[in-house]
């Protein structure tokens, strides 16, 4: 994988932006010219004269009687033929015409020669008004320096990238210590610039698993930082937040399933009682859906899609209240099952609406007085009550019981887990938990799903 570095491609960019202003200012001012404003009005011939100044000194020759003379070369002659109007002329040191010069530029120069100038833009008589057309220059030649004129050449589209040259072979020393000097101090504001971004990768990598409450210092970074440093702060939070509750439901899951099995190990120790294979099996069935619960809730955190199945939530609780009837009738309790009169479906999964039912059910059944029936019932709208008929909750612990390690003193039988995984996995599923005091005492607990096809 190629690194990119930001201070690279910010410096480039900027070259790149310099290079294109120059370029584009050079654009405008041409601009400006064609359109006549002042100061830099010039015409299209006019970017003509550089090719034309170097076509007639590539003509200037030295002839047979040593003398130089100016013979027009082929470039030179087709030149002058597109452009009827053009007309050319060099003079030596001593003002003294070259032949083959016209003879009405040497007519209209030769006092202007007299006070040796070294750049000069004229016009002939008659072109008054018009832009300059004419140029005079000093300029070097095989044979030595001349003075060389050129009046009435004509543009080439060529013209305008020699003319860019030209002006960009003048400003190149300032173009070049500009871009120098500008590069050089981008690149040290941006190395200034990232060292808070460094500093800030630095405390990142100081992030463990055992330091996840630390948080990236934002005081520090450019403005334009604040925003990432800020999202990071908040993905660390949300971590968290997930170890937290990855670490609480290793807690859960531990003391949920201590008592149940502290209480199997001391039954396996004394086999001889009566009742040791329906105890046995109660205890079994306990852990069968402490284990299951626990094992939804870890799903339905790790795999969100888990709770997309239609389940029919009559066929369920039905198949949980089966399941419970023998150990039910064997503890001598009952347990009867009032059905919807539709076929209910909600929108969730199956294995964790049994883990949370099972569970009801089992704290229903060792609340209810021996010989007492608890009743299952779901009804058309979705909703499952769980009702026996126990010591029932007072109202202002209601809510407490959903806690977790909650228990209403040390007599009180299991880890007080139960209720707040429930709570916790009935979240996961878009449901609602909650408890109601049973006509004539004892507590109902309900479930609430939203069923599908239900009416907004």
């Amino acid at each position: 994988m190629i690194t990119k570095s930001l201070a690279h491609r910010i410096v480039l960019y900027l070259v790149i932006a310099q290079l294109a202003a120059f370029l584009l200012g050079w654009v405008f001012t041409l601009g400006l010219g064609m359109a006549g404003v002042e100061l830099f009005a010039t015409t299209w011939d006019e970017l003509a004269k550089a090719r034309a100044e170097k076509q007639v000194v590539a003509s200037v020759a030295i002839g047979a009687d040593g003398v130089a003379v100016l013979a027009p070369t082929a470039e030179l002659q087709a030149e002058l033929d597109r452009a009827p109007n053009m007309k050319i002329a060099a003079f030596d040191l001593q003002r003294r015409p070259l032949a083959g010069s016209s003879p009405e530029l040497v007519e209209v120069l030769r006092n202007l020669i007299g006070v040796s100038p070294t750049h000069t833009h004229f016009i002939l008589p008659g072109d008054e008004g018009s832009a300059p057309l004419g140029l005079m220059e000093q300029k070097w030649t095989p044979y030595g320096r001349f003075h060389i004129a050129v009046y009435g050449q004509k543009f080439r589209w060529d013209d305008l990238f020699d003319a860019w040259q030209r002006e960009f072979r003048w400003l190149n020393i300032y173009v070049v210590m500009a871009v120098s000097l500008s590069t050089a101090t981008a690149w040290f504001a941006m190395r200034r610039g990232l060292r808070p971004l460094r500093a800030v990768a630095e405390e990142a990598a100081r992030v463990d698993m055992d330091s996840l409450d630390q948080r990236l210092t934002s005081s520090i970074v450019p403005t334009e930082i604040v925003p990432l440093v800020g999202a990071m702060n908040e993905a660390l939070e949300r971590l968290d937040r997930g170890t937290q509750r990855q670490r609480r439901f290793t807690a859960n899951a531990a003391h949920e399933l201590r008592t149940p099995i502290a209480v199997l190990a001391a039954r396996l120790d004394a086999p001889e009682e009566s009742s040791f294979k329906i105890d046995l099996k109660r205890d079994a069935y306990r852990i069968k859906y402490i284990v299951e619960q626990l094992l939804a809730t870890l799903r339905a955190g790790e795999q969100p899609t888990l709770l997309e199945e239609t389940v029919d939530l009559g066929a369920v609780t039905r198949a949980v209240v089966d399941d419970a009837a023998m150990l039910a009738i064997r503890d001598r309790r009952h347990i009867e099952f009032v059905g919807p009169s539709v076929v209910v479906d909600v929108r969730g999964n199956g294995a964790a609406i049994t883990a949370v039912i099972g569970n009801l059910i089992d704290n229903a059944l060792r609340a209810e007085p021996e010989g007492g029936e608890i009743t299952v019932c779901v009804d058309d709208e979705a909703i499952i009550s769980i009702i026996d008929h126990g010591p029932g909750v007072p109202e202002d612990e209601r809510e407490m019981i959903f806690e977790p390690f909650w228990r209403k003193s040390e007599a009180t039988p299991g880890a007080g887990l139960g209720l707040a995984i429930a709570k916790d996995l009935i979240a996961k599923l878009n449901g609602r938990i909650w408890l109601e005091e049973t006509p004539g005492g004892g507590a109902t607990f309900k479930l609430s799903f939203g069923r599908l096809g239900a009416a907004a």
